[in-house]
């Protein structure tokens, strides 16, 4: 009878193992699922490329600094949806000083209110989202692609500076950059469109 008893009570203390060590699992399962996707603000990346004569001649760039109002969620989704950014027109770099100056004083300078481009994100779907920038004193609408995994999330788009009322802004440039935006057609010309490419990834 005695032996009986230890072995119920093994029984017993086994069947409380199994059902401790499933639950643990259940908990670690649900900790992962929730655990924060946090950005490594280090290697966040916004740059741009505009286009100088007919012959559309790329002129590339970056800013330096963003301002965020998170930098984490469940997922790279997550994080993006809804957050929200300004960036100083100031960190603006083309590893041009003098074309620096100019981008600030003669494109930025002439807009409305716009010593910082700002705005929030919203995500429509799984590979395609909106960012509602304001610029010039106007919040518009920029439909962007993104896409995430292992090596980070890119995120991509084309901004056509007719939408915020960017025309003033773009003759102020071309007049300071004439000679420099002229082709070999003797056409000086500065586009209006500007293609977006912003890069983070998560941190380690």
């Amino acid at each position: 009878m005695k032996n009986i008893h230890i072995l119920l009570l093994l029984f017993t203390i086994s069947i409380i193992s199994i059902s401790c060590k499933k639950e643990q699992k259940k908990v670690d399962e649900i900790i992962e699922a929730t655990k924060d996707y946090t950005i490594d603000n280090s290697s966040i990346k916004i740059n741009w490329v505009a286009f100088k004569t007919t012959d559309k001649v790329p002129v590339k760039g970056l800013f330096k600094n963003v301002e965020l109002n998170k930098t984490s969620g469940t997922s790279a989704i997550d994080f993006l949806n809804d957050l929200e950014f300004s960036v100083p027109v100031s960190s603006i770099f083309t590893d041009n000083k003098e074309r620096d100056g100019k981008l600030q004083k003669f494109f930025f300078g002439v807009m409305d209110n716009t010593e910082l481009l700002s705005g929030s994100i919203s995500i429509t779907n799984a590979n395609d989202g909106v960012i509602h920038l304001n610029m010039n004193g106007i919040t518009h609408d920029l439909p962007i692609k993104y896409d995430s995994n292992n090596n980070g999330t890119a995120i991509k788009g084309k901004l056509n500076l007719d939408n915020w009322n960017g025309q003033d802004a773009i003759e102020s440039l071309n007049k300071a950059c004439f000679d420099l935006h002229t082709g070999d057609d003797g056409i000086s010309k500065t586009w209006n469109t500007v293609q977006i490419h912003i890069s983070f990834s998560e941190l380690k």
